[in-house]
């Protein structure tokens, strides 16, 4: 694992937010726009969190399998990799991962369970071995969830703890993680929660010589997941998978 984020395979992996929301060509041939990419990506984001609930796996496993998800649709398409077999085994790979391996066999058992999918363990096996290659084997992930108690103890902002911590959960139903380090994103998550509870950092934020645009661009982008797509009516969910190959 590298020593740190700046030397990392995760920072190098960083892209520009234009290259995340590129619909792929084959995903544009089935007629998906990049309004359905977002909400076939959320889907996949509350199945792995779904699925997770069942196999008992940390929060940490979670966050790192949805990275994986929205890193492989930045190079392969959904019609080449279905999102109900790659979100499930992005799960299963993020477990071996972060050192808290769960069986196949139980990820495909919940999976069947949970959405009525034929596939079987070597349908999800074969699939981590392909996902491994879009991912060039680089599976170390840092996230938010450090850096946010670290600065929240040097800001003296404890009591703000349970609400930036569930403003960084829900950055994972954005590209947020493929976009920026981190440090910003828990930053992103304290001015947030500043906001929601009316307390005043302003002379901490000063004081880190941070680039406040960069910050309230970041909170803006969990703004937009607020407004628009929070809560996602059926019709809208149905419409954007449907346009997905029918694999049964």
């Amino acid at each position: 694992m590298a020593a740190n984020f700046w030397t990392s395979s995760h920072c190098k992996e960083l892209l520009d937010a234009e290259k995340v929301g590129i619909v792929h060509p084959l995903d544009k041939e089935q007629g998906l726009t990049q309004e359905d990419v977002k909400i076939i990506k959320i889907n996949m984001s509350n199945c792995i969190r779904t699925l997770a609930q069942y196999v008992k796996l940390r929060q940490r496993v979670v966050a790192t399998a949805i990275t994986y998800c929205r890193r492989v649709y930045t190079r392969k398409s959904f019609t080449e990799y279905d999102p109900q077999l790659v979100a499930p085994t992005c799960l299963y790979l993020a477990s071996k991962a972060e050192e808290s391996t769960v069986q196949a066999k139980l990820v495909i058992f919940y999976l069947k369970k949970y959405s009525k999918h034929r596939y079987e363990i070597k349908d999800m096996l074969e699939m981590e071995m392909k996902l491994l290659e879009a991912l060039d084997y680089y599976l170390v992930i840092y996230h938010p969830y450090r850096p946010l108690i670290q600065l929240l103890q040097d800001a003296s902002l404890n009591d703000l703890k349970v609400t930036a911590w569930a403003l960084v959960n829900d950055t994972y139903r954005t590209d947020l993680i493929l976009t920026y380090p981190p440090y910003m994103i828990a930053l992103a998550c304290i001015y947030f929660a500043c906001i929601i509870e009316e307390k005043d950092a302003q002379a901490w934020f000063e004081e880190l010589r941070v680039d406040m645009n960069e910050i309230k661009n970041i909170s803006m982008e969990i703004v937009d997941y607020y407004d628009n797509y929070r809560v996602i009516p059926d019709e809208k969910m149905n419409s954007a998978l449907n346009k997905l190959p029918h694999r049964f």
